[in-house]
Formats: structure tokens, C-alpha cells, sequence
């Protein structure tokens, strides 16, 4: 399939919506791992949903499944394919695998694994809070991430309503489709800016195994030029496999 890319349009109109309880995501905050933000329940354009619904019920049972995993051994399971011992051999990185959920991805060395409430998987910098990468994932009727409409319109109402506080001024850059191993992807990129940082980040979300799969990472402007070959690595690391 082409990749397609889009340069940011202008914020889409959504109607009003109901809004789910606050639920926390990593923010790029210099004194805090994280901030609540409200999920909304359906983002609307055009009788369109945007279907991210029991996101409450989700992070609460994720959140007591990773209390327990805390209290003991930290689970690196291994891939079951050559492309995934290929991926763990790339010099500086090391791999994530998730075979309960499905999905997998490369962080880079050095990075250490947080737990923050209602988030799958958070691995950070110990020196430089803003440069993280997350995943999440939540049930979805949904079976292809096109139903839910082209990428720049998405990720648009994705960054606004989940990646990025309400306070934030944020930019989508670009919004591109791809399709990897016959799954299609929505990568983008985008800024968020508060009044003492600005973050540059990057986001990959797919549909599949009855599940939205969200992956970001991002780090403070001021090192994006150091630090983006990496996160976009890391970015094109993340693999979704169909569990049996």
C-alpha cells in the first residue's frame, strides 16, 4: 500500500461529546511523570466515531495487573520470528515484547520502566523527563484503524483529547498512512507546548486483536535534533501480531 502524507490541515470541527473519567497518561511535565487528562468517550466529526469507549474499566484492571507484575520479576518474552531477533540485535536498543497483548517494539539503552495508571508498557530517561515512550491499548468494535478516518484527522483528535493537556498548544506536523506486513498504521508527528517546555513527539496507533493500540514517544524541543533518529526508531519498531 502507498504511504501517504499530510501536512498539518486546520483542527477539525467536532460536536459536543459525552467525557469519560479522567484518566492518567504519561505528560511531559519537569516535575511530574504524569497528568490527568479527560478522555472523551466518542470524538465525533461528521456522525463519525471515534470508538474509545471503557477506557475507565481498562486502566483500572491494568492498573492492579501491574501492581502485581511490580512485586515480581520484570517479563522480557521473546519474539517468535527472525525479524524480531533481528530487531533486538540494533546497537542501542533493546526490545519490548507484549504476547498478551500482541505487539512489540524497540526503547532505547538506558531508558528505565516506569509504572504509571492506565498505560500497558512506560519506559523513560532517568535525566531527561520529557524523552519516554508509552503503550496503550483499549477494546475497540473497530477492525482497521481506516474506519475510524484519514490519519491527519486522527491524529488530530487524538493529540488534542489524549495526548496533550487541555491547557497545551499543540501542532500536528504530518500524519502519514503505512502498511506494514499487510497491517495498516497511522504514524504522526507532533508539538505540544506549555508555558515553560515545549515537547516534540511522535505517535503510532493501529487496530487489531479487538484493541487500539497507541504508542508515543517524545522528547523536550530543545534536544529533538540530538535525540530524533531514536525516537523514530523506536517508533518504527512497533509491530502488532495477530494473537491465535
Amino acid at each position: 500500500m502507498a504511504t501517504h502524507s499530510t501536512s498539518a490541515p486546520a483542527a477539525p470541527a467536532f460536536s459536543a461529546f459525552p467525557l469519560a473519567a479522567a484518566v492518567r497518561f504519561p505528560c511531559a511535565s519537569a516535575t511530574s511523570n504524569t497528568c490527568a487528562f479527560s478522555l472523551a468517550e466518542h470524538l465525533t466529526r461528521e456522525g463519525m466515531f471515534f470508538d474509545l469507549y471503557s477506557i475507565k474499566r481498562e486502566a483500572e484492571e491494568r492498573s492492579r495487573r501491574r501492581m502485581l507484575l511490580a512485586a515480581g520479576a520484570a517479563m522480557f518474552l521473546s519474539w517468535p520470528n527472525p525479524a524480531a531477533y533481528a530487531a533486538e540485535a540494533k546497537k542501542g536498543f533493546l526490545p519490548v515484547t507484549d504476547k498478551k497483548d500482541g505487539y512489540s517494539f524497540l526503547y532505547p539503552f538506558g531508558w528505565q520502566e516506569v509504572v504509571v495508571q492506565g498505560q500497558d508498557k512506560v519506559y523513560k530517561d532517568v535525566i531527561e523527563p520529557l524523552e519516554s515512550v508509552s503503550v496503550n491499548t483499549i477494546p475497540t468494535s473497530k477492525q482497521d484503524i481506516r474506519e475510524l478516518g484519514p490519519p491527519d484527522q486522527v491524529a488530530e483528535a487524538l493529540i488534542r483529547k489524549v495526548l496533550a493537556a487541555p491547557t497545551q498548544k499543540t501542532k500536528l506536523i504530518e500524519a502519514k498512512e503505512n502498511d506494514v506486513d499487510g497491517r495498516t498504521y497511522y504514524t504522526f508527528e507532533f508539538t505540544a507546548q506549555a508555558p515553560n517546555f515545549t515537547r516534540h513527539a511522535l505517535g503510532a496507533i493501529a487496530i487489531a486483536n479487538g484493541k487500539f493500540y497507541t504508542l508515543t514517544t517524545g522528547a523536550n524541543e530543545r534536544r529533538w535534533e540530538k535525540i530524533k533518529d531514536r525516537l523514530h526508531t523506536v517508533v518504527d519498531s512497533f509491530k502488532i501480531e495477530a494473537r491465535v
